[in-house]
């Protein structure tokens, strides 16, 4: 199994090395699709240095400014690993989860999964009150028009199938990422599990970046895209039709396979 981190950036010179070096400690294969959206604050300084040190460290340059969605669109075009898991760089959300994130990825039970903040039993830093009131709000929105029962539609740390994601096309290039997403993938009737994670808020006096404006802008998404994106039903799976399992798993599932009938055979010799 190969993983491909991605992770968009905009002046965070403070934590990026931290991250970097978190995500690379995972025990999985990965690689890590950093892409800079025209920091100004020497990101991109350390991120080249970073890119000499490590092979498995991919950075991509925005001409500038465009948006988190945007770069979250140019690192999923590049991702070349089995899942696809989605990196903020402040140390809101700790890698060392990835094991809980994609664990019903690995069985085969699902094609995406969500990491949420309301459903964990880690940490979880105590911050802005009408902030996660309008989170609840959002998510219940997205829920009502989805029909879906997720707990925290917005949360950053989405994993999902990489076949998956490069198949659903992304049109919104600031936060707007995290309903569209939403309603997309809701509209392809894919398998879509929650875990709960940690959560590492920070301030606005640490850098925060999401505004009341991205509310109102995820409220526009969330009503545009139900709108918008026709429903895709998934056709029903018979025999050979059944969808290609990845190595890992088949080989898992070989072995698997390879010791019921040692035990069979046993049961008939006994």
């Amino acid at each position: 199994m190969t993983l491909s981190v991605i992770m968009p950036i905009y002046n965070e010179r403070r934590t990026l090395r931290s991250v970097v070096e978190r995500v690379l400690a995972v025990p999985f294969p990965l690689e890590l699709i950093c892409i800079d959206d025209g920091s100004i604050d020497g990101s991109r300084d350390i991120l080249a240095e970073l890119q000499r040190q490590h092979e498995n460290v991919r950075v991509i340059l925005q001409p500038r400014n465009m948006g988190k969605g945007a770069a979250l669109r140019r690192g999923i075009q590049e991702a070349t690993g089995d899942f696809v898991v989605i990196q903020d760089a402040d140390l809101e959300y700790d890698p060392s989860e990835y094991p809980t994130l994609l664990e019903p990825l690995i069985q085969g039970k699902a094609d995406v999964v969500y990491g949420s903040r309301f459903l964990g039993a880690g940490p979880r830093r105590v911050l802005y009150f009408w902030h996660s009131v309008g989170n609840w709000l959002l998510t219940l929105l997205s829920n009502c028009l989805t029909n879906i029962n997720l707990s925290d539609m917005e949360t950053c740390y989405k994993a999902f199938r990489r076949e998956v994601i490069q198949s659903i096309p992304i049109e919104e290039n600031r936060f707007g990422f995290e309903p569209e997403i939403t309603v997309k993938v809701a509209k392809r009737r894919l398998r879509i599990y929650e875990v709960g994670i940690g959560y590492w808020g920070r301030t606005y006096e640490e850098g925060k970046k999401i505004g009341w404006k991205d509310g109102v802008r995820a409220f526009c998404c969330l009503l545009k895209y139900t709108i918008k994106e026709p429903a895709l039903r998934q056709p029903r799976l018979h025999g050979s039709e059944l969808l290609p399992v990845p190595a890992y798993q088949a080989q898992k599932s070989c072995a698997g396979v390879g010791e019921i009938s040692q035990q069979n055979e046993r049961s008939r010799v006994a």
